[in-house]
């Protein structure tokens, strides 16, 4: 993500580029999280509008460049008015299956027309302060229109052929062809090697034929014009095994996108990156582009690397690649690492075979890392935009790309868990990044089902696990050719049925209320990207892989539960500058690690395995004060790749050194963990006496610290359900002299201070109360910094009335009943106020029920709305009312509550709605209230009461799933009817507010 650069006019580079373009049109871009709440008056605008920078953003699908530039800038206004920072453009249309109505030779992705829609998007987005980012290459994975896969650029692989000898035979004849056929496209194949070698049945799993080693023979030189002539040696079985190197011919995902057709590049060579960019240089960069993109243009992005082929990913760089790493050629290992459809087909001894794919996956990781990534991301920068990239998909470490990135992007469908995107926090952050992007909400078969509910449910741990960019999947073109209302979608219809993901707009009821969704998304996005994330514990990782599912063995399940953050390290992120350690913290001006946990290699079978150069660089860390602790049999540790002579006991002897160090200890039963970190003096910032779900995450400003805190889980496939929490936190402050909590409200952009905490030297102890989902903001920071004018106010330590407060009248006690209470202050003393009597709880008995009903209208993109008015004595969803139970729209319930004379300006209520699906908003005698939080429905009211009659309206937007069901039954019949609607039960709550004296 661009910051805005000062000039010395005050204006950005952006802006005066924006100017020009836009015939005067101000640029609205934000400079970006400030590193800093500066300002008192100006931090609480600075949470309760967030910058244009942070706030959520749209992957926007296109079917290809079948556009309308006038409807682009509509689109780009919709977009804009809804609160949202920018989009991605993307070709994707998997919901049209008769690819010929796009007519990618007049349409197709980097066509003229393409490009005329980018500008109008770049330019209606320089106007509305937007950021417009643009895919690599058409769909996924990056390919380059007009390669074909035969070209040296294209992603290749490597397929082997196979025939069996029994010893003391002869072999003569062609060397054996692959095993699958070439595909479509690929019209060459080159032979790299055969080879020979004996079957060790002792080495077979149930998948792979075991093979001796020491009996790989190398017979490439005794090929003649294709053939060869091999006898196999007596006794045993024996094995000739052949190796082509040829295009992989994968074009990108639901192509043609392009005419030319695209085929994929190779991601591993310089050959494939010039490719990409020779490609934009000579027919897509225009002068006028590269102007727009200047102004407006955010990122370059690519997907998760999805390389499908039925042999072994390949480049032709390998074998030197590999011999230059390892120092041993690559051939003799071949017979190890061939693939078959994904599956192992030889085996050599399991621990051999394991060092083996190590060392290859190693090397392939850095072919990846250096002439993909890190020359795209060179390349990117100089057009003035960054690249945000998914570096994930293949065996390759994620972790050390994500440090390489400008933005390294995850995605909650891919993930399995929290700990994917600890993995690639951890490379941000020992990188000194800033931003971890989601790819976020794609739900299988949910299209047009989608609430806003489980979209905040998935991302709250997301963000308590290091993301802070939402990119909302997703935001579809309005039409094209043949589809059905609501309009194009580019997932839906998804092979005959409901597709993935969501196409949100205007063509969605919630869509009236997405403001609020936007605000929040906002909010949480500018407190996460300021200052410098902390965590408690690196992780250290001897393979990078991420979107794997696999955490820390204790961290994961039970560190997690009690407050601990962690993130994942691999070897290369030592090598950064930032991998110093100072008074016991590695990366002391980043994630300020307490200890480094070091544990057995999941991805092969747990072994303890460091490699040579990473233990030395671990013991200079000890040796430097950080706390280490190793969990497993790391004085018997082995190195993941094949070691060199003597490389073992070098292991070892630097292992023992580790070993000697006061702060540095060895465990060998998980649940030793937390006793070791405590022995070592470490704990978490966040505690809490019992397990609980309650996940954090941690931001240091040079003014406050940030703790977002969510009622989440692990992974959303988790059971039993999230249920919900009510207990103590103990929250550490970092900065010194006088600091106080405040609750910074996400939906609202409020920040109050706290007036009910207990302070412990650096710690601050307050009581959080969270639905499943819901989330909470707390700063800690000096009196003032939110524009309170409390200062040094005695503050409450514990009572035994509903709440305490701070109010215009100071510290003020709140309670749902007439009574006596007892509060202790901070100062020591202890107070005593009555509350008079209190109305009791009120549940309107009568509701009317105005709907307004959406429908399929006179074309794809138009609806038609229909009134419908119902009486309801008692709520229940639309789907049990008979006139409602196919409708899909905006419901507006109304009713009226009296309240008695004795009501005065002290007293007040709260609004518990219960049950109402999906997005609403309240309003009392005529006046609208500020978004509500969604997972917990219920509304202060305050002051806004009146004795007598008082007209409460719930505004409630459903999806339009239910109507769909009726009018598009071949696609979405299959879909069960939902229940949406205000269920309730919705109660009025009075309370009575009294000072505290």
């Amino acid at each position: 993500m661009h910051e805005a650069n000062p000039q010395r006019d005050g204006m950005s580079r952006r802006a005066v580029l924006a100017a020009g373009l836009t015939a005067g049109a101000a640029l609205a871009l934000g400079a970006g999280a400030p590193s800093a709440v500066a300002g008192t008056g100006g931090a609480a605008d600075w949470f309760a509008a967030p910058a244009r920078s942070v706030r959520p953003r749209f992957r926007w699908w296109w079917p290809d460049g079948l556009v309308d530039p006038d409807e682009i800038a509509r689109e780009i206004d919709q977009i804009a008015d809804a609160g949202f920072g920018g989009v991605e453009i993307a070709a994707v249309h998997h919901s049209i299956k008769d690819k010929s109505v796009l007519d990618t030779a007049h349409h197709g992705w980097g066509s003229r027309p393409w490009r005329d829609g980018v500008e109008a998007a770049l330019r209606r987005a320089a106007r509305r302060g937007l950021t417009v980012d643009l895919t690599l290459g058409p769909s996924w994975p990056v390919a380059v229109p007009g390669l074909t896969p035969d070209d040296d650029a294209a992603a290749k692989e490597l397929a082997y052929g196979r025939a069996p000898l029994t010893g003391g035979s002869t072999y003569q004849g062609p060397v054996p062809p692959p095993v699958h056929a070439a595909a479509a496209g690929v019209t060459r194949q080159q032979l790299l090697a055969v080879q020979a070698a004996r079957v060790e049945p002792a080495h077979s799993t149930r998948k792979e034929t075991g093979l001796d080693p020491d009996s790989v023979q190398d017979l490439t030189a005794t090929v003649t014009d294709g053939s060869l002539t091999w006898t196999a040696p007596e006794g045993g079985d024996w094995v000739l095994i052949s190796y082509w190197v040829r295009g992989s011919g994968q074009q990108p995902e639901s192509g043609p996108h392009s005419a030319p057709a695209a085929y994929a590049v190779d991601h591993f060579s310089p050959a494939g990156t010039t490719a990409v960019t020779s490609y934009w240089q000579d027919h897509l960069l225009t002068p006028s582009l590269r102007r727009l993109l200047r102004a407006a243009g955010g990122s370059l992005f690519e997907d998760s690397v999805e390389l499908e082929t039925d042999g072994l990913t390949w480049t032709p760089l390998l074998p030197e690649a590999f011999e230059k790493h390892t120092g041993r050629p690559l051939l003799p290992y071949l017979p190890a690492l061939v693939l078959d459809n994904s599956n192992q087909v030889f085996a050599f001894e399991a621990q051999f075979t394991r060092q083996i794919r190590h060392d290859f996956w190693e090397t392939v990781s850095g072919l990846f890392n250096r002439n993909h990534l890190t020359a795209l991301r060179d390349w990117a920068h100089t057009l003035g935009m960054t690249l945000r990239s998914q570096p994930y998909g293949l065996q390759t470490d994620a972790i050390a790309s994500a440090a390489l990135l400008d933005i390294p992007e995850g995605e909650s469908l891919g993930f399995k868990n929290l700990d994917d995107y600890r993995c690639l926090a951890g490379g941000r952050d020992m990188a000194g990044r800033r931003v971890l992007s989601c790819e976020a909400g794609a739900y299988n078969g949910s299209a047009y089902s989608t609430t806003w509910d489980r979209f905040l449910r998935t991302m709250g741990g997301a963000y308590a696990a290091g993301v802070n960019q939402t990119v909302v999947h997703g935001f579809s073109y309005a039409t094209a050719p043949g589809v059905n209302w609501p309009g194009f979608a580019a997932f839906s219809p998804y092979n005959g049925t409901a597709g993935y993901g969501e196409s949100w707009g205007p063509r969605q009821p919630t869509w009236r209320h997405v403001q609020d969704i936007s605000g929040y998304l906002g909010r949480v996005h500018q407190v996460l990207q300021s200052g410098t994330a902390r965590a408690d514990v690196a992780v250290f990782r001897q393979t990078g892989y991420t979107a794997t599912g696999i955490g820390a063995s204790w961290f994961t399940a039970t560190g997690v539960p009690l407050g601990w953050t962690h993130q994942f390290l691999s070897g290369p992120l030592l090598d950064l500058s930032s991998a110093t350690v100072s008074d016991g913290r590695l990366a002391p001006d980043g994630p300020a690690y307490k200890a480094l946990f070091v544990e057995g290699d999941f991805f092969y079978g747990s072994t303890p395995t460091l490699a040579v150069e990473d233990a030395r660089k671990i013991l200079a860390l000890a040796e430097a004060g950080l706390p280490v602790v190793l969990f497993g049999a790391f004085d018997q540790a082995l190195t993941p790749g094949v070691p060199d002579q003597g490389e073992t006991d070098r292991l070892r002897d630097l292992l023992a050194r580790l070993l000697t160090l006061p702060h540095v200890v060895r465990i060998t039963d998980k649940a030793a963990v937390g006793d070791a970190l405590a022995g070592l003096g470490v704990s978490a910032d966040v505690r809490h006496a019992t397990a609980s779900t309650l996940l954090n995450a941690h931001r240091v400003t040079a003014d406050a610290d940030f703790y977002y805190l969510c009622n989440g889980k692990h992974a959303e496939t988790v059971k039993p359900p999230v249920a919900a929490i009510d207990h103590d936190v103990t929250l550490r402050r970092t900065h010194g002299g006088r600091t106080v909590p405040y609750l910074l409200d996400p939906w609202t952009g409020e920040a109050v201070r706290l007036a009910r905490y207990t302070e412990d030297g650096a710690d601050i102890i307050l009581r959080v109360t969270l639905q499943p989902g819901q989330t909470t903001i707390v700063a800690l920071g000096r009196p003032g910094l939110f524009g309170d004018r409390h200062g040094s106010s005695t503050h409450a330590e514990a009572t035994d009335a509903d709440a305490v407060l701070f109010t215009e009248r100071g510290l003020t006690l709140r309670a749902r009943t007439a009574g006596t209470w007892t509060t202790r202050l901070s100062r020591g003393r202890t107070a005593t106020t009555r509350t008079p009597a209190v109305p009791a709880p009120i549940t309107p008995a009568r509701w009317e029920l105005e709907v307004e009903d959406w429908y399929p209208g006179p074309d794809a993109t138009r609806t038609d709305h229909v009134r419908r008015g119902v009486t309801l004595e008692t709520l229940r969803p639309w789907s049990q009312i008979p006139e409602l139970a196919d409708s899909a729209g905006i419901g507006r319930y109304r009713t009226t509550v009296t309240l008695p004379a004795g009501w005065t300006s002290s007293h007040g209520a709260e609004l518990e709605l219960g049950q109402v699906s999906d997005t609403f908003r309240v309003s009392v005698n005529g006046r609208r209230l500020p978004a509500a939080d969604r997972l917990h429905p219920v509304v202060d009211l305050g002051p806004i009461l009146r004795r007598g009659e008082n007209t409460l309206e719930i505004e409630v937007a459903t999806p339009l799933i239910n109507r769909l069901r009726v009018a598009q039954p071949p696609v979405f019949g299959g879909v069960a009817r939902q229940d949406h609607g205000l269920v309730g039960p919705v109660r009025l709550v009075p309370y009575v507010q009294a000072a505290v004296r």
